[in-house]
């Protein structure tokens, strides 16, 4: 058995028996739920993928999704709507949402299970893409988050923790001044007591490690630091 779990959204048993049937015997692990109402009650973060049907009863499948990708746990599970409406503005309403394919009842099983396999295979592509790849990058000055290395132009340049914390706070949010007070929150959240002259000196120390990205990080006076693009 492959480890991809499913879960099924529909209100129609019978539809849904067949398409847990199906899945299963293509080695996915299926769940089946008749309503959004009941489907959010389970932990969905669990799932690789959701067959979400558009029609159901009080709470329809768009806007299920929509509550879904409010909590930060579930905005990257792919969705397939599964639905009898096939508009235009249906389609690009479930795009709007989110939604990684769209199939039109009704469908054939082997649509489905072409589909669940393209959208599961592109997702997993993309994850470990992410994982591998985790990147902070600003012209020539590279941030690896895995590893933890900063790259000048190609060269690797040595930084403390707390020079790559501050580093990454600045660009990820570039054109954002921060106090020495948000600095302080945000970087030395494991120290008791820090002062703001520890904020100064790392400035410094980092300007002149990041060479000729250090003309980026400003000095605003009365406010405090940012990195300008």
């Amino acid at each position: 058995m492959n480890p991809y779990r499913i879960l099924v959204v529909d209100d129609e048993e019978d539809l849904c028996e067949i398409l847990q049937f199906n899945l299963e015997t293509e080695g996915y692990r299926v769940d089946v739920a008749n309503s959004a109402e009941e489907a959010l009650k389970l932990d969905l973060s669990l799932y690789n993928l959701l067959l979400l049907d558009v029609m159901m009863g009080e709470m329809s499948g768009f806007k299920m999704a929509r509550v879904l990708r409010e909590n930060p746990k579930n905005t990257r599970i792919p969705i397939i709507f599964l639905t009898a409406k096939d508009t235009e503005n249906d389609r690009l309403t479930g795009f709007t949402i989110g939604a990684d394919d769209y199939i039109s009842k009704p469908f054939s099983i082997r649509e489905v299970l072409a589909r669940v396999k393209a959208v599961i295979r592109r997702t997993a592509v993309a994850e470990v893409a992410t994982q591998e790849e985790a990147l902070l990058e600003y012209d020539g000055l590279v941030m690896n988050l895995n590893n933890k290395k900063v790259f000048i132009d190609g060269v690797e340049s040595q930084f403390t923790k707390k020079e790559f914390e501050i580093l990454r706070l600045f660009l990820e949010n570039r054109n954002r001044v921060f106090t020495r007070d948000e600095m302080l929150t945000k970087v030395w959240t494991d120290e008791v007591v820090v002062l703001d002259r520890t904020i100064d000196v790392n400035i410094t120390r980092l300007r002149k490690k990041v060479g000729r990205f250090g003309k980026n990080i400003v000095t605003r006076l009365g406010y405090g630091y940012c990195f300008e693009s």
